[in-house]
């Protein structure tokens, strides 16, 4: 049976997953694909650490450039993390002519599109399933499942870490930090856990799939993002309470004129719809598309063995491009067509939540404010028995742009009757 050679660049938790199920599950790759998937070269930063798989001394090197320059290797795998290192051995693979495999969500969400445009000056595809969501294999649905749809949306759960703790603050009535320790203390957030609970590993992954449906790469700068870190366990009760789940929700979507919303932040979600129902570490994304209607994909996004089938998928997949002489499919890269939508511009309904005196006219003025801005109450609640000076004011807001809903809650944090900073989340419509 013909061999591709691989060339491994890192040797981590992912890494060491890809190498020992590459060597443990060879007969069954190998008959599947009809080609012998050859681990020649390994890069590690620490060639003496001790590692939880053991690869020939022989193959391993402490140089990336060396799975570069090796001819016997085809295939570059780039586990290593980060951006300036990980960013020039992939464009180094490119210039050699090898196809690369990466899961490195925050360098394609920084760097994509210098790295694509490359890949499409030299016409080699780069394979990228496992930098979304773990083991869904959402990226290949979206590019070759869905090929033939307009994708009007994805609404989607892309950080588990995050899912964990608003699930912990729902079902225990948990406040952030006791949720976050527990995280912590099951292994499924970091000892600094910033990148989770600040929205942005959710949003490197919603940039990337948004590049994906809409053909263009969304500035960083673009992005709208807010964490978890500010959600409370009031927040979560009065959530409850009024038919909702809080979920770190990333959406991505188009409207008629081509101009295209991504925004990742804490969001309301209705009870009944499919996304309120994930839990736990787990991952979801709705998908719809004007052929295929709505779509739900759900499982692991994250953890070595589900971003290690990832990355064997990926593996495959370059082999048989490879071995075909570039004419398997691979990324194509797509017509680019859409716009940015400024956050300001977008719509939603809205959660608010003030802690405001307890005096006869306080929701006169706050409804005041919203009105002057042209803004509509859906719904409050205000809650008897709290002890204090202040009480909390809650308001569920009709749909509004949110440049104009940002103003209105200055406006009434300003108000004497107003206590504390409010509270401002989005609604799932």
């Amino acid at each position: 049976m013909d061999q591709i050679g691989i060339g491994l660049a890192g040797l981590g938790t992912v890494g060491a997953g890809v190498y020992k199920h590459l060597i443990q599950n060879r007969a069954i790759i190998s008959e599947r694909v009809g080609l012998e998937l050859a681990v020649r070269r390994i890069a590690v930063r620490s060639v003496g650490l001790v590692r939880s798989v053991h690869a020939p001394a022989e193959i391993i090197t402490s140089h990336w450039e060396e799975l570069v320059d090796d001819p016997a290797i085809e295939i570059v795998v780039e586990l290593i993390g980060g951006i300036d290192a990980a960013y020039q051995l992939i464009m180094r693979a490119l210039d050699a002519g090898k196809v690369v495999v990466t899961g490195n969500k925050a360098l394609l969400a920084e760097r994509g599109f210098e790295i694509f445009e490359k890949a499409a000056e030299k016409g080699i595809p780069i394979f990228f399933e496992a930098a979304v969501a773990g083991g869904i294999p959402i990226i290949k649905s979206i590019r070759e499942g869905f090929i033939g749809n307009h994708i009007e949306s994805i609404h989607a759960i892309l950080n588990g870490t995050s899912n964990y703790i608003l699930s912990k603050m729902t079902e225990e009535s948990l406040d952030f930090p006791e949720a976050l320790r527990q995280a912590q203390a099951e292994g499924y957030a970091e000892a600094d856990p910033t990148l989770d609970v600040n929205g942005w590993d959710a949003a490197h992954k919603a940039i990337i799939l948004a590049s994906l449906a809409y053909g263009f790469w969304i500035g960083t700068n673009q992005i709208h993002v807010a964490g978890i870190e500010t959600v409370n366990g009031l927040d979560v009760r009065f959530a409850d309470r009024l038919g909702y789940k809080i979920k770190l929700l990333a959406t991505i979507r188009t409207n008629r004129d081509d101009l295209v919303e991504a925004h990742v932040h804490p969001t309301l979600v209705p009870k009944q719809h499919v996304l309120a129902s994930v839990n736990g570490v787990f991952n979801a994304l709705m998908v719809r598309g004007d052929l295929v209607g709505d779509t739900l994909f759900y499982g692991r996004g994250a953890g070595q063995d589900p971003t290690t089938s990832s990355v064997i998928s990926d593996l495959a997949q370059a082999a048989i491009w490879y071995d075909s002489g570039g004419k398997a499919f691979g990324f194509t890269p797509h017509g680019w067509y859409g716009e940015c939508l400024p956050i300001e511009q977008v719509s939603s309904g809205y959660y608010l939540r003030l802690s405001v005196i307890d005096a006869p006219g306080v929701l006169a003025q706050v409804a005041s404010i919203l009105g002057s801005h042209q803004i509509g109450i859906s719904s409050v609640i205000q809650p008897e028995g709290h002890e204090g000076d202040a009480v909390p004011l809650v308001l569920i807001i009709h749909d509004a742009p949110f440049d104009r809903m940002r103003t209105a809650v200055q406006g009434i944090q300003s108000l004497d009757c107003v206590k504390a900073q409010p509270m401002l989340l989005w609604v799932l419509s």
